[in-house]
Formats: structure tokens, C-alpha cells, sequence
């Protein structure tokens, strides 16, 4: 499903007043979006008041030194994977002193994918203090539109956990 600039810009809104309501912070930690997350909430006036921090941790060894991500994991079970997601989250938290964050690892193709683990394969997590929840998604499409996706699913999760929800439906 084709996610447009516009929508993300309205997600991010919506993500912020919801923040700045609660008088809580963000921060993202990101691989396949390559700062995408972050690049649509510093879209939004006023983001420095509610968004502490975006770690784009493309490669595994970043993932280890800016998010404390044990090395051990990428070789255990992938970089694209809920263990390394949910590390990434706690990595965020505790690195920027947010409340709330999301992470997201996968294959945004069009190269990459496995049999396991194809092109549209994301992992999402999002922490609220100790609790993270994650997920994992296949996404349709191409690069950008397993991208945008991407982002759009991060900004949702969010939304739905700043307003008391858990972040993941269904």
C-alpha cells in the first residue's frame, strides 16, 4: 500500500501532539530507513521539544557501539531479527533518556533477501520504560515503498503507545 510524504508528515503530527500532551520524549533507532523515522518527526515545528534523538545504526558493528547491541546476536540470529530490534530499542532509551522508542531492522531489497528473511522483511520494536513490544512485517513493493511503510508502521506504533495502547494491533 503506497504511503505518501503527506502521510507521514500528518503521522509525525499526530505523534507529537500526543508527546507533548503527556509532557513525554522520543528517540529512534534505525537501520532500513536509514533516518527516515527521524527525518518525518524534525519535519514537525517544535520537535525538539518532544524528540531527543535518531540513531542511524545501518551496520552491526554501529548497532554495537551506539546502542549496545550484543555482537553476539547478529551472528545468533541476524540483524534483521526481534532480539536485535528489541536491544536496539532499550539502546535508545537508555542512551537518550526517552520514555518512548522504536527500532526497525530489515531487508528493503531490491538485494538481501533470503529465503528466511525476503525483500519487505522488517522488524518494528517500541519501548515504553521497561516494556517493548516488536513485530514482524512483510512489506510489498519497492525500496522506497518498503521504506515508507516502514516508517509509517514506526510512527503508528507510537502514536498508539504515547496514548496508553499497546503499540502493536491485532
Amino acid at each position: 500500500m503506497p504511503v505518501s510524504e503527506d502521510e507521514l508528515t500528518a503521522l509525525a503530527a499526530r505523534l507529537g501532539e500526543t508527546l507533548t500532551a503527556r509532557g513525554e520524549s522520543v528517540s529512534t533507532a534505525e537501520s532500513c530507513t536509514g533516518g527516515g523515522i527521524a527525518e518525518a518527526i524534525t519535519r514537525i515545528p517544535g520537535s525538539s521539544s518532544w524528540f531527543e534523538a535518531g540513531y542511524v545504526t545501518y551496520s552491526n558493528r554501529q548497532k554495537t557501539a551506539q546502542l549496545a547491541v550484543p555482537a553476539e546476536l547478529f551472528q545468533q540470529v541476524g540483524a534483521v531479527s526481534r532480539e536485535v530490534v528489541q536491544a536496539m530499542v532499550r539502546g535508545a532509551q537508555q542512551r537518550s533518556g526517552a520514555r518512548f522508542a522504536v527500532a526497525v531492522s530489515g531487508v528493503a531489497g531490491p538485494d538481501g533477501g533470503s529465503p528466511e528473511k525476503p525483500v519487505g522483511t522488517v522488524w518494528l520494536a517500541w519501548g515504553d520504560g521497561a516494556e517493548v513490544e516488536a513485530v514482524r512485517r512483510q512489506f510489498a513493493g519497492d525500496r522506497l515503498a518498503v521504506r515508507r511503510q516502514t516508517v509509517a508502521e514506526a510512527l503508528q506504533g507510537l502514536i498508539r503507545l504515547a496514548a496508553g495502547e499497546k503499540a502493536v494491533q491485532g
